[in-house]
């Protein structure tokens, strides 16, 4: 099964969605914040990343930009997961490299199928 990296700063949300990849075999890597996520991004080369887009430090739009700018992350596919669910959000979301935007909350289905479409 593929490797998840899941960005996200609030444990609920991490934890829901770390029961939702569990539940459907996924291998699960957590990251608190940003930096944490581009560390494990870099070592693990995870098939795909999940950022929120509020959180402490950098932010999931930074930190997309910073996986597309280095050679050992750009490859990897980036779903956004975030509460900012404005056109203008999702549009510069995109912009910085996400390949798929995911509005909270979401249902497992959503999830996983936004996973599919990026791993295949």
């Amino acid at each position: 099964m593929p490797t998840v990296l899941v960005v996200e700063d609030t444990p609920s949300q991490l934890e829901l969605i770390n029961s939702y990849l569990g539940d459907s075999g996924y291998i699960v890597l957590k990251a608190y914040d940003a930096k944490d996520g581009l560390n494990q991004a870099v070592n693990h080369q995870p098939d795909v990343i999940i950022t929120d887009v509020v959180m402490p430090g950098l932010s999931g739009f930074e930190f997309c930009r910073q996986l597309k700018k280095n050679p050992a992350t750009q490859k990897l596919p980036i779903i956004i997961c975030s509460s900012k669910n404005q056109d203008i959000d999702r549009i510069w979301g995109m912009k910085q490299g996400a390949d798929v935007y995911l509005t909270k909350p979401f249902t497992k289905q959503q999830l996983i199928r936004a996973i599919e479409s990026v791993v295949g």
